[in-house]
This record gives structure tokens, sequence and C-alpha cells, in this order.
């Protein structure tokens, strides 16, 4: 196999700034701007305290001002970094001043972004203090230098497509730290300077924490005004974040020490509920991840095997209602009460069967064909859940009244719907069911993560790429489809049965396919597409994306999914191989990416 090694790396050609300014002077501008930003948010931006946040302090941020901190403290940072300040370089990886435009732009967005809310809020600029005023001049000072910089970016060595995963992860670590160094460096290419395993295992373990934090901060926001600047920040500083190469580079930390990161991951999740003093957010919090856990389940039928089911949602629904049904619910017919541990493989196991009832005479059907045969899927189940009600049909699911009263889990004596002091924490109700959503989370990121990297999860690829050649290569396409769509099927049902005892009651309006509040089938869908098809992560982030920023942005109100979907559209332009995308479909979505640079296994 042939590669461009460390010693061929290359730069492509510098693009020029929008502003016509001289680089020196741009640079300046925009770290000085940026060190500004930083100190103006320490002076008052209005003196009354009725616009939220208290922004009338003198010396302390608050509300929206550490929102541009943050903006400020990045744009600081990458442009002492643009210098090639030696104790920086390692923060950029990639160049810096790509990154220290995003990051100037976020700290401008957010700044001119509350001075505007103050205006029209309050009634007027008369209600600004000096540092509004401040921190709006030296926030468009910093962003006209950020946008006046060239900056060049590194064309760093693809991995081959068709090498394994192991193949990959290795290709990828070697080109990480030696690659992107060289491309960097403005003399002699040396070889990049590792870390130690525990100094990198910390790294780890400290970014997980911040993006808890993040996590935390952004699901908790109290008003409106402090969540859009927090969309605003985070979306900015993210994108700088991965100019700068650091999120390639804790990839690449995270491909080396995997399960320590998938044991942090899941350790800092758990850590969620542990700081919520009530319900309200930690109710947002399960309901997100039963959300992301089914959409990692549709990533399976949808990322890996390119089967567009827009019915999915039904899935779910059968898993909810099965559970229902033998939990011991008053309104069962059935009159039996099963422990949780049966409600939920009963609900898995009858999604599975659904998912093959479905799936069998179906899947022989290829595109738009089987997205409208999935469609209706959805539909049928409720409508039926709907006339199963002992008048239009037989009486098993109480109508369009749904199935209430599920009582609460009680799993080997530890009764979920009570409260529980654990470390000198108060664990409320669904805290509980988060705990034991992220267990069920942490199954299905095993069972995908297998799945994807065995025989059958490479069929799946080649079936999604291309179905006529790999039925040529001699695999069984309809076998294979229909153990996705099984597989599928039933971690739906996993998620579903937990969300039965969550919400108490299952009714037929919670699965249809597409309304303003998720889950449904189109947020599902969306989830997948958002957060990188065929990824474990991708589907996670999307799923928790769509599912907070409806339930936060519900003082819009008819005007909700329209903003929403703008913002769709306009990120799904700027990165349609998702947030966290997969490689192989980066390379096909995005025209401005170099191919690997390989002939193939056979060297032909």
């Amino acid at each position: 196999m042939t590669t461009i090694t460390a010693d061929t790396a290359k730069t492509t050609a510098a693009d020029t700034g929008f502003i016509a300014i001289p680089e020196k002077t741009a640079r300046l501008l925009a770290t000085a701007g940026g060190i500004l930003t930083v100190i103006s948010c320490f002076l008052s931006w209005t003196w009354t305290a009725a616009f939220p946040g208290d922004l009338t302090v003198y010396g302390y941020p608050g509300g929206l001002q550490w929102l541009v901190l943050i903006g400020g403290a990045l744009t600081t940072v990458f442009g002492l970094a643009s210098y090639g300040i030696k104790g920086l370089r390692w923060l950029t990886p990639a160049g810096a001043d790509a990154a220290l435009k995003l990051a100037a732009l976020a700290a401008f967005a957010t700044a001119w972004y509350t001075i505007i809310t103050i205006t029209v809020t309050l009634g007027g600029v008369v209600n600004l203090e000096p540092g509004g005023y401040i921190v709006a001049v030296v926030t468009l000072l910093a962003l006209t230098g950020a946008l006046a910089l060239p900056f060049e970016r590194p064309a760093l060595d693809a991995p081959d497509p068709d090498d394994t995963p192991w193949e990959q992860r290795k290709h990828h670590l070697g080109n990480t730290w030696t690659t992107v160094k060289a491309a960097l460096a403005t003399d002699t290419p040396r070889p990049a300077r590792t870390l130690p395993a525990w100094a990198e295992i910390l790294l780890i373990a400290a970014v997980l924490a911040v993006t808890l934090g993040v996590f935390t901060y952004g699901i908790t926001t109290p008003y409106q005004e402090l969540f859009l600047g927090f969309l605003i920040t985070a979306g900015f500083g993210f994108a700088a974040l991965n100019k700068a190469g650091l999120l390639a580079r804790f990839t690449a930390l995270t491909a080396k020490h995997r399960n320590v990161a998938l044991v942090g991951a899941f350790a800092a999740a758990a850590a969620f509920p542990l700081t919520q003093t009530d319900d309200q957010y930690a109710t947002l919090g399960v309901n997100i991840l039963i959300f992301a856990t089914v959409a990692l389940g549709l990533n399976i039928v949808v990322g890996l095997t390119g089967l567009l089911d827009l019915g999915y949602v039904a899935f779910l629904g059968v898993g909810a209602y099965t559970a229902a049904l033998v939990s011991g619910s008053p309104n069962s017919p059935f009159g039996v009460h099963l422990p949780f541990w049966a409600a939920i493989l009963l609900g898995a196991a009858a999604s599975m069967v659904f998912g093959v009832l479905i799936g069998a005479p179906t899947l022989r059907l290829r595109g738009d064909y089987l997205a409208i045969v999935t469609l209706g899927f959805g539909e049928i189940f409720r409508i039926s859940m709907n006339n199963l009600d002992g008048v239009s049909g037989p009486d098993l699911t109480n109508g369009p009244n749904g199935i209430a009263g599920v009582p609460n889990v009680d799993l080997f004596g530890f009764d979920f719907g009570a409260n529980h002091t654990i470390a000198g924490f108060t664990v409320g109700r669904f805290a509980n069911y988060f705990l034991l959503m992220l267990l069920v989370t942490l199954i299905v990121i095993m069972v995908f993560r297998r799945s994807a990297e065995s025989r059958i999860g490479r069929a799946w690829v080649a079936i999604r790429e291309d179905e006529t050649a790999a039925e040529a290569m001699g695999i069984n396409g309809f076998r294979v489809k229909l153990v996705a769509f099984a597989l599928g099927a039933t971690l739906a049902g996993l998620a579903g049965a937990v969300q039965a005892h969550v919400n108490y009651t299952v009714t037929p309006d919670q699965y249809v396919f597409a309304n303003a509040v998720p889950p449904n089938s189109a947020f599902l869908l969306a989830a997948v597409v958002l957060g990188g098809m065929g990824t474990i992560s991708g589907p996670l982030v999307g799923g928790a994306l769509l599912f907070m920023i409806p339930n936060k942005l519900q003082f819009l109100g008819e005007y909700q999914l329209l903003v929403f979907g703008i913002a769709l559209v306009i990120l799904m332009r700027l990165r349609p191989e998702g947030l966290i995308p997969n490689r192989r479909n980066q390379l096909e979505l995005r025209a401005d990416l170099e191919a690997p640079t390989v002939l193939g296994k056979t060297g032909v």
C-alpha cells in the first residue's frame, strides 16, 4: 500500500483574508481584541438588573458575560499560538489562524447578540453601560483582524477506507503525531513529542470532565437568552477547536486508549445526575438518553446498512407497550406483573419479532420504495394502538388514552421511584432512571461496536456502498439486511421498555412520524444524519442536541420548527458529513477533502 509519509507532507496554497489589512497588523488586532474582550467582561454592560443574569456588576462576570469571556479567551489563546509560541503550539496541530477566525466570531456573535437583546428588551441603547459599548467595539476589532488573516491548511494523509478498523487506527495515530507536526514545521521536519501513557489518560479524563461541564451548563440554563448565547458560543467554539486540530488529536488519544475512554465517558455521564438538586433537569437528561440510544439503534439500519427507515419510532412503541402490558398496570387486560428484567427482555423480543415480520416481506425493496413502506408501518402501528380500545377492535391498549399507571421499576429490591442517598448525594426518581438508562445505553454501544467490527458489520457496509456488487461477491443481501433490521428494532425495544416506566403512561400519540416534540421518526433520522452516520458517538451527540434544543426553544411557539429547520439546513450545508463523521462518508460528501493516496491492497 502506497501512502504519503511525513517527509512528503505538504500544505495547500494560503487562503487570502476577507479584509485587506497587513498580516502583522491583523494578527496583533485579533490577539489584542481577544485580550480586551476578556477584560470587558468584568465591566458593567447595563445599569439595571431587569435583564437576566445581572450584568450590572463591576469586577465579576455574570450570565452571558461568561460566554463572551470564553470566546475572548479562545481568541486570545489562538492569537498567541499563531505567533508560534512554543508552549501554545501543541494546542494548534492543524494551524491557528482558521481557529482564530471562528473563536473571534464566537465572541463577536455572543457579545452582539447580548447587546442587541438588552437594547430590545429594555427599550433602547440608553440602557447600556460603558462596558456594553466597549465589548461591542473590541469584539468587532478582534473579528476584523481575524478575518484579515490568511491561513494555510495542512493536507494530511488520509487512511485507506478499505483498511480494517485496527489498520485505520494505527495509520491515524502515526499521522496525527508525525505528519501534522512535519506539515507545520518551518524548517527540517522533526518527530512529534508524545506524552506518557498516564498523561494521555489524565488528558482524556480532563476533556471528559470539561464535556460534562459544558453539557450540564447547557441543559440547566435557566432562561432563554442564556441558552441561545450558549448555542452560539458552543457552536463556534466547537468549530474553532476542530479547525485547530484538537478534536482530531483527542480522537487519536481515545482510539489509542479505547477502553479507558469508554469507561471515562460512562463515569462522566453517571456523574451528571449527582450535579442536580431536583428532578427538573434529570428528567430532561433521561429523556435525552432514551432518544440518543434509539438513534444509535437506528444508526445500524441507516448508517451501517444504508436502509432508509421512516417508521423506526414504532419499534420504540412496541417495546414500550409490551413492557407496560406486563408490568402490572391497572389498564392492562393481562393482569400480570413481571419483574423489570423480564419486562425489558420481553419488550426487546417483541420489537425484534415485529422487525422480522415487517422486514421479511419488504426488505427486497430498495431506496424510496422501502422508505415509503416503513413510513406506512409506523402509521399502521399508531392507528392500530388507537383502535385496540374495545370499540373499534379488541380491548388491548385502551385506545388513545393509552396504558396508564405503569409502576416504578423495582429491581432486586432497589425502588427507582424513591429517593436514595449515595455518597452524600440525594438521587431522585429521574436520576435513578438516568443511571438505569445509562446502563442500557452502554449495552447498546457494546452491541453496536461489536456488530460493526464483525463480519456481518462489514457485510452491512458493503450493502450500503453497492448492494448489487455485494451480492455479486457472495453476500446474501436479504439476510444481511434482515439481521440489521431485527437488531435495530431490538435495541429500540430495550429503550422503549425503560421509557414506559419513566413516563408512567404509554399513548399512541408518542409514536408519530413528525411533530414538534421528539422522539419521532423524523427527529431520529435527523439525529443520525446530523451526528454522523456509521459512528457511535455521532448519533449520541446528534440525539442529545435534537432533543435538548426543541425543549429549550419552546418559547418560540409556532415558529419553533421553522427556526429549528433553518438551523438544520445551514448546519448540514456547512457540514454534510455530520458533526462526528465517518471517514469514508466524509470523503464522499466533501469535495474539498483530498482522497487517500493509495493504490489498493494489491498495489494494482
